[in-house]
């Protein structure tokens, strides 16, 4: 990998991680102002936020016509989410389980898998089912909507509305733009590591860019954990998964059909998708009952370190 390639990547990553944090910042503090309740806000608008890069990302991937770069990077950040993400905030501070999460949080993020892995058998994600993939968006979006309004349940969000309206709405505005730049650089970057290397840009995407585009997520958790705030560490994460599925995949495959090139993203890469999502299940009960702990994280991480050592044998 020459130089040149390597500042690519670095600096991509860089403006990718600036841009999702301002926009994740800016999008926040504006729902604020509008009184949209905080349960609400880490279930959506901070899972969209986070949810950004890989939307750039695949984008961008697609209409360059490196598809399997886009897919994959949709598989392997909902792979790291739960076992990286997931498995290493529980493994600092074990969470506690609300009924919310195993009733209506993870039954949605279940389904959004299945919907990826129907999608995805014949080999196409075709202009109609990215629709189909909208149009769950959007009911997701309004049944938490409704759902909210019957709940009591609040938390505190690291951001407060101080920020004026114009000041947030210039932050979105940069913190897009940034997110663009980075994508660039990130993607040029990816693809000269890939040829360099003879690497497919299936690993590339499960491995190097899932994991650069699920760094917002990660620092998210991380910092909703050291605030005693681990309400939206564990929401953000399930609703970045589904808002992965239903936006990234269903904006991306309306812009250009998303055709797999390499098998074993529909043979393997997708069912280990579905593991690290069903697992979540069973590990709220056993073996200690609505705990995720560090047991569960070494559990997750351990899992994901022998499936990304096992792309490379």
């Amino acid at each position: 990998m020459d130089f040149s390639t390597f500042v690519l990547l670095f600096s991509g990553l860089i403006v990718l991680i600036v841009g999702g944090n301002l926009l994740l910042k800016s999008a926040v503090s504006i729902s604020l102002k509008f009184n949209i309740p905080k349960i609400l806000i880490g279930m959506t608008i901070v899972s969209l936020a986070t949810s950004a890069p890989e939307l750039i990302i695949s984008l961008k991937s697609a209409l360059i016509g490196s598809p399997d770069l886009a897919i994959s990077n949709v598989v392997g950040s909902n792979i790291a989410n739960i076992g990286l993400v997931l498995g290493l905030t529980i493994l600092f501070s074990p969470i506690k389980i609300s009924n919310n999460i195993y009733k209506i949080d993870w039954p949605i993020m279940m389904f959004s898998a299945l919907c990826f892995l129907i999608t995805i058998l014949d080999g196409i994600i075709n202009i109609y089912e990215g629709g189909i993939l909208v149009c769950f968006l959007v009911i997701t979006i309004t049944f938490l909507i409704k759902h909210q309004e019957k709940s009591e349940e609040d938390i505190d969000l690291e951001v407060k509305p101080e920020d004026s309206l114009l000041k947030s709405t210039i932050l979105l505005f940069f913190g897009g733009a940034f997110l663009y730049l980075g994508s660039e650089w990130f993607i040029s970057g990816a693809i000269n590591l890939a040829s360099s290397f003879g690497i497919s840009e299936r690993i590339i995407g499960i491995t190097l860019v899932s994991v650069g585009t699920s760094i917002p997520e990660l620092v998210t958790s991380l910092v909703a954990v050291y605030k005693k705030e681990k309400g939206i560490s564990l929401g953000n994460l399930l609703g970045s998964n589904i808002f992965n599925v239903f936006a990234v995949l269903g904006i991306t495959s309306i812009v250009t059909p998303l055709v797999v090139g390499d098998s074993n993203i529909i043979n393997f890469d997708i069912y280990v998708m579905l593991f690290f999502a069903f697992i979540i299940l069973p590990l709220i009960f056993v073996p200690k009952k609505f705990i995720l702990g560090r047991i569960e994280g070494v559990f997750m991480l351990s899992f994901y370190i022998f499936y990304v050592y096992n792309l490379f044998v």
